[in-house]
């Protein structure tokens, strides 16, 4: 199996990190002897799971890369979540080990402490030499990254090197990625979108990642006036955010901008639906036909509009190379003729091996050897389109799959909340803004920006809510259950 660390091009600068570069030649000597040091005296860390909190950047690469290298299972963690969000990732994986760097490694050592779990930054394992390194087959568990699905607590994916390898190739075929090109990356690295789409792909074809920590919206442009990048791949969100930073400068200045992004090769958006407008906005700004693809953490990338042929705003394409896909009616029939809609299922080496410690919900997720994504799609025209969940619980938000159980669950700690339902509402910038409808206990008083102050620290920035609606109750059907239909009309 090809290491996902491209050794084909040695002299190829692999990473830009501020104003660093590193060629691949240099990371793979970093990465094998930080894997040196993470083996110590054994000989294979026989898929011990290490979850590490590090930024963008070659330390991330290094950390990433060195654990697969020494046998171990990567647990890349949110450097944005909060303590109690860490504490779930960590336990429920018997995480005995911990790699991260300062400010992060200062802020997690008392959950470490409490859980008796080693933290250790990544120069602690750099000591110079080399051993050597275990052979790794495609059947062997890779990483876990967590998601949120329809309980309260997320699950751990995992994915093996097969997987990981499959869900890579599929898209270095089908968007045709090559050892010249070059990408920014801004988004998160413990989503598949940041780890798989862009840092994979490109380290696997040889190419140039510039990491970018935060997205930083005026260097960011800077650099596409300059025609650094050759692809670039975003969430919606951020195509918003980009079209009102561009349409409030000056014309001079936007001009080479826009020019910048209509040079580039290929621009993709994914990770949430891209509306119509915004697809539209973009390619009348830029020349660019936004490539919209569906993916999700169990399965990689699935779908995909192409990158030679017609792009269609609002449809997520056609099947990527070594991907099955079939749609499932309510009857549980496979839908036969286009325009009938049904639950997405997937099959293929890029779907992920199991839900960590979780057989319940594995075996729940899998019906006759296909993936059951609970996603609604219908084929038109040879294309598919994505109608939504099947399920109300989960909102997709500026790029992430948001539980709103989990949410709930948070939310009723606060002292003056009796009720709450969490939903997802249309929102032009994030795709779905959280927003809470909230019953208050008696002689309680809540607002909006009270509720977000309230919520800081407990809640990662992306979960806290938008929108808050206070009622004297929430409807629910003859089972006690919230009826989040009912309650959408209400915004």
């Amino acid at each position: 199996m090809q290491s996902p660390l491209n050794t084909e091009f040695p002299n190829n600068i692999a990473l830009v990190e501020a104003e660093a570069s590193f060629t691949y030649a240099e990371v793979e000597q970093r990465t094998a002897e930080f894997a040196s040091g993470l083996l110590e005296q054994s000989v294979d860390l026989a898929e011990a799971r290490i979850a590490f909190l590090v930024p963008a950047g070659l330390d991330y690469v290094t950390v990433l890369h060195g654990i697969w290298r020494a046998g171990g299972v990567a647990i890349p963690l949110n450097v944005a979540a909060t303590e109690s969000e860490w504490a779930h990732c960590l336990s429920s994986t018997g995480v005995t080990r911990v790699v991260s760097i300062e400010p992060y490694r200062t802020q997690i050592q008392p959950l470490c402490d409490s859980l008796s779990i080693e933290v250790l930054g990544v120069s602690d394992y750099l000591m110079g030499t080399i051993s050597a390194l275990p052979e790794l087959t495609p059947e062997r568990k890779a990483m876990i990254i967590f998601t949120s699905g329809t309980t309260s607590k997320p699950k751990g994916v995992v994915t093996t090197h097969g997987n990981i390898a499959a869900q890579i190739t599929a898209l270095v075929d089908a968007w045709e990625w090559q050892a010249t090109d070059v990408i920014p990356l801004f988004l998160p690295l413990h989503h598949v979108h940041g780890i798989i789409a862009v840092l994979s792909c490109a380290l696997w074809a040889g190419a140039t990642v510039h990491v970018m920590p935060t997205l930083a919206l005026d260097e960011l442009c800077l650099q596409v006036a300059n025609d650094t990048y050759s692809l670039f791949m975003a969430v919606p969100t951020i195509y918003v955010k980009l079209i009102d930073h561009l349409e409030a400068m000056e014309a001079s200045e936007s001009e080479a901008v826009f020019e910048g992004f209509a040079n580039m090769r290929l621009n993709v958006s994914g990770s949430a639906a891209c509306p119509v407008v915004v697809f539209d906005t973009w390619q009348q700004l830029t020349g660019q036909a936004l490539l919209e693809r569906y993916g999700m953490t169990e399965i990689g990338m699935a779908l995909s509009n192409p990158y030679e042929g017609d792009r269609r705003a609002g449809y997520v394409g056609q099947p990527l190379p070594g991907v099955d896909v079939c749609l499932i009616d309510e009857a549980g029939n496979v839908v036969q003729e286009e325009g009938v809609s049904g639950e997405i299922r997937i099959r293929g080496q890029t779907v992920f091996l199991e839900y960590w410690d979780n057989p319940e919900a594995t075996a729940k997720s899998f019906v006759e050897g296909w993936f059951c994504t609970g996603d609604i799609g219908v084929l038109e025209a040879g294309y598919y389109r994505i109608m939504g969940r099947s399920s109300i619980d989960i909102i997709k938000s500026g790029g992430y799959k948001l539980s709103a159980l989990e949410i709930e669950n948070k939310l009723l700690d606060h002292p003056a909340i009796a009720e709450v339902a969490v939903l997802g509402i249309e929102d032009r910038t994030w795709g779905e803004a959280v927003a809470a409808v909230v019953v208050l206990k008696r002689g309680g008083e809540l607002t909006l920006a009270a509720l977000k102050d309230w919520c800081d620290g407990k809640l990662s920035a992306y979960k806290i809510p938008k929108k808050l609606l206070l009622q004297d109750s929430l409807p629910r059907n003859a089972m006690g259950k919230v009826t989040k239909p009912a309650l959408k009309t209400l915004f």
